[in-house]
């Protein structure tokens, strides 16, 4: 019956937990040191038998304490490993549902973890015991309260914002972040473009000789932009943006064939610096992330002609034929702005699935008619009229690797096509201007790297893959929160 009983107690202890079963082993060690306590009865047996009893005794227990103690530090060592991988798992959970609910306050997110319950502790052992618990404990330490784990709510959402801190700035360059107050960013591009052009002036004789001017055009341009932009999170769901930069241009012009000689070649270059047109824009989250569907914007933004236009620029004349015709001419400093307003509107996806992160995104620009006092490149002429650029559509796609909580790299394509642009005369009718439209595909590399928990430093070397895309263009960021 006692056997019986022992079993079923064993049974019940295995059902409530190694919590409850380290406290019935203490329990049984306890229970076992009293027979030894009442057979010691010197005043009814002899002395020197009695102490070679105890001594036997004495060392069977110690037998059976060393056993029942490896035996309670194994259980121990099991009940720390299954709390620290409990642990984990909260973690784990967290940050998905972070993920997934794309990234709300501290407060709106899940309840702060549960604790669990540290293993009660067992009473101290005597003799030889103690040493064998002692040396237990040592080798099977319970986890500590910080070892990967949050205790509070705010503990948690820091942990899940190192966890994506990679994600999170992905997620700023391709779109926006809607839970950052105010953020601020200052980038430096450079953008270098070379194109050459040959020119025919003539005709051909008998099919095959060729009588004229053949001339190589070269324009080669270098273009540094410093951008301050400003993010400000109005709401969980809304953006507001403010783009300034500054533009320094300088072109080089090459002409062969100066004085009709075909291995003469002349070269001018030109400059200009100054504010560029102010983008002011707005970034509307419509869809938030889900298992299936991406977290989806829509971006709308205005562009004001603050930049210095190319029309009306002063022309210098560097060349003229015998006839008075104007062969080379270079303007007199280089635009900074496009000179009319444009609207913008696009949408934009990110899609996280561990460890890459998906993102593409689509885009229209509309531009305004705008008057200039003169329009013509020709410096002898003045010739008032209006100008309406081109419309443009654009595309990308791209893909990202989180390398580790801080840093990412990713990998892009973008499109952009332009449409001609159009010009009129006071009075006249409106005209194609051939050459104008464009097709520039561009393939880009980039790094992000968080620098500290308020900065990151965005690194992005772009390629160009059509004639009508820079050659390449290296832009570097760094977007600090405040």
């Amino acid at each position: 019956m006692d056997g019986m009983n022992a079993g079923a107690g064993m049974q019940q202890l295995h059902r409530t937990g190694p919590a409850a079963l380290a406290l019935a082993l203490a329990a049984g060690l306890a229970t076992a040191a009293l027979p030894a306590a009442a057979q010691e009865s010197p005043a009814q047996e002899p002395q020197a038998s009695g102490s070679q009893g105890a001594a036997a005794l004495t060392d069977q227990e110690r037998a059976e304490m060393a056993r029942l103690m490896q035996d309670l530090a194994a259980l121990k060592a099991a009940y720390s490993q299954e709390v620290r991988r409990l642990r984990e798992l909260d973690m784990q959970m967290q940050a998905l549902q972070a993920r997934i609910s794309g990234r709300v306050p501290a407060a709106a997110a899940a309840p702060p973890p549960m604790q669990a319950a540290a293993p009660p502790p067992s009473p101290p052992p005597t003799g030889a015991g103690a040493g064998a618990e002692t040396a237990s404990a040592q080798t099977a330490p319970p986890p500590p309260a910080d070892a990967g784990y949050a205790s509070t709510a705010e503990e948690a959402e820091r942990a899940r914002e190192e966890e994506a801190r990679s994600v999170s700035d992905v997620r700023q360059q391709q779109q926006a972040l809607f839970n950052q107050r105010l953020v601020i960013d200052n980038g430096f591009s450079y953008n270098r473009y070379d194109r050459k052009q040959l020119t025919l002036n003539g005709f051909l004789a008998l099919d095959a000789i060729f009588l004229g001017n053949i001339a190589i055009e070269n324009v080669e341009s270098d273009t540094v932009t410093y951008n301050l932009a400003a993010r400000w999170g109005v709401s969980p769901r809304l953006t507001l943006n403010l783009d300034v930069p500054w533009v320094w241009r300088r072109t080089v012009y090459q002409k062969g064939g100066a004085g009709g000689a075909a291995a003469v070649i002349a070269q001018e270059h030109t400059s200009g610096s100054g504010l560029g047109d102010i983008t002011a824009s707005a970034n509307l989250k419509l869809f938030s992330e889900s298992a299936w569907k991406p977290e989806t914007v829509l971006n709308i933004g205005v562009t004001a002609p603050t930049g210095r236009e190319p029309y009306g620029i002063p022309w210098r004349v560097l060349e003229r034929d015998e006839d008075d015709f104007i062969r080379f001419a270079v303007p007199e400093e280089q635009p900074t702005g496009n000179g009319v307003w444009q609207v913008s509107a696009g949408l934009s996806a990110v899609k996280a699935t561990d460890p890459a992160i998906l993102f593409g995104n689509i885009g229209y620009v509309h531009a305004f008619t705008g008057s200039f006092d003169d329009i013509d490149n020709n410096p002898s002429t003045v010739n008032p009229g209006h100008v309406k650029l081109g419309r443009a559509f654009q595309l990308g796609a791209g893909v990202a690797f989180a390398f580790n909580e801080r840093t990412s790299l990713s990998i892009a394509y973008n499109n952009r096509f332009n449409a001609r642009a159009r010009t009129r005369y006071e009075g006249g009718e409106w005209t194609k201007l051939i050459g104008t439209d464009a097709n520039a595909a561009t393939l880009s590399l980039g790094v992000t790297h968080a620098l500290s928990p308020n900065a990151t430093l965005v690194g992005m070397l772009g390629i160009g893959l059509t004639p009508d895309a820079p050659d390449f263009s290296l832009t570097f960021k760094i977007p600090y929160t405040l």
